[in-house]
């Protein structure tokens, strides 16, 4: 198994687990990350994922070894890569606790989570430029959307790197603590997000994923449409009368 599973509550953590290859991202990585959180994506039990890997290294990149010797009519017949779009696609927030590096693959896998906290350790980067290649997994996409063309043209082109700080100041990180406390810090957060109304929460996280994709005007449109449609939940019920009664609300996922 290339993972280590917890559960603490409503709050799933994934802690990447190859030492020997500095957490690098391969077929079996993702097929065993897949595998084990299809399930609980689906579990009304479960309220946020936190993705982590070591203290030294969140993910070091895509497994260059398993892709070396690969032709490119091989890569494009397994359509290399494509499967991590369903994990970005999980409904359930995810949040990305970064101590270490997270380069090529390794940024990108932070990217596709919702919110990144970032250790003061942590450094990103895209440096597949310097191995013949760009970024697969999503980086010239995400990166441009998150930071900017002229950043990402940075990045991707130079193949250097960022510290945390830099990062939280580009946009790419949420925040920004010791490296002691990136995975208390991002518990705590997933354990507020868990515990608000399963519904809103999923609505909210695909409502600002909808503006990277849409106008301003359509974007409206559709955060409008899906508010209305909350209306028809017991958590928007329960929220609003506990409000009004002056009580915390007793959110049940319905």
């Amino acid at each position: 198994m290339n993972l280590k599973i917890d559960r603490d509550g409503r709050v799933v953590t994934v802690r990447l687990h190859r030492p020997a290859v500095r957490n690098a991202l391969s077929h079996a990585v993702l097929t065993d990350l897949l595998d084990a959180l299809r399930p609980l994506d689906r579990d009304p039990g479960v309220g946020c994922f936190v993705v982590t890997g070591s203290p030294e290294v969140f993910a070091a990149g895509a497994d260059i070894r398993e892709m070396a010797d690969r032709t490119a009519s091989e890569m494009a017949d397994d359509d290399y890569f494509a499967g991590w779009e369903e994990f970005a696609a999980l409904r359930t927030p995810k949040i990305a606790a970064v101590s270490g590096y997270a380069l090529g693959g390794g940024c990108e896998l932070a990217m596709m989570c919702d919110l990144v906290i970032a250790g003061r350790s942590a450094v990103f980067g895209q440096p597949e430029v310097k191995l013949g290649v760009m970024p697969g997994i999503g980086g010239t996409q995400r990166l441009t959307r998150l930071v900017g063309k002229a950043r990402a043209m940075d990045l991707i082109l130079t193949g250097r790197t960022i510290d945390a700080l830099e990062a939280e100041r580009w946009g790419l990180v949420s925040r920004v603590v010791a490296d002691s406390q990136v995975l208390e810090e991002a518990a705590q957060t997933a354990a507020v997000i868990a515990s608000y109304g399963r519904a809103s929460v999923r609505a909210a996280r695909e409502a600002v994923d909808q503006a990277l994709e849409t106008g301003l005007r359509d974007g409206i449109r559709y955060e409008r449409r899906v508010f209305h449609g909350l209306f028809a939940t017991e958590d928007q019920r329960e929220g609003m009368r506990a409000f009004l009664e002056k009580r915390p609300p007793r959110f049940t996922g319905q």
